[in-house]
């Protein structure tokens, strides 16, 4: 062989090993890149999902805020019902304050409120609230009566009930 042909096989030998450098090189850019953009987008998702729970959030806290407010005047109807003399429980414009009060307690139900349950349960107090005790041959700790409806929006308590609670009677 002659020194011009070794010549040129060397430099073509060191072409080809400065381009294999060259693509190795290419090639790890190119993978730190799509690393990257895969955490990018990781990141972003994450983002879009954390500002979706909090638009929840305050969307579910506003509806809880308005709907506490509105609970007084449902037991405004109560009270007001409880209270009505026999001779005016027959009359039609009453059967229209009902109607408001049915339709009223079908809107919260329809906003997922529900009523928690009092009289003849145990006393819990994550969502009993208790007014009095009074000594009954009933098991202690199991509710008597109840002085207001309390409710739940899901299951975040909205307001307690406020109740009365069986104590053991003293010997």
């Amino acid at each position: 062989m002659s020194e011009e042909k070794v010549a040129e096989a060397t430099t073509q030998e060191q072409t080809e090993e400065q381009a294999d450098d060259e693509l190795v090189a290419a090639q790890e850019q190119a993978a730190e890149y799509l690393d990257q953009w895969r955490r990018t987008a990781a990141e972003f998702s994450n983002y879009r999902k954390r500002k979706d729970r909090e638009v929840a959030d305050a969307i579910s806290t506003a509806s809880a805020d308005v709907i506490k407010r509105l609970l007084p005047v449902l037991d405004d109807f109560d009270r007001a019902f409880k209270a009505l003399p026999d001779d005016l429980q027959r009359h039609a414009w009453l059967e229209g304050f009902r109607l408001i009060e049915r339709k009223f307690k079908q809107v919260l139900d329809q906003a997922g409120v529900t009523v928690i349950e009092t009289v003849g349960q145990r006393f819990d107090p994550t969502v009993h609230e208790s007014a009095a005790l009074e000594e009954s041959d009933r098991e202690e700790g199991t509710i008597l009566e109840e002085y207001r409806k309390g409710y739940r929006l899901g299951d975040k308590v909205l307001r307690p009930a406020m109740v009365k609670v069986a104590q053991r009677a003293s010997d």
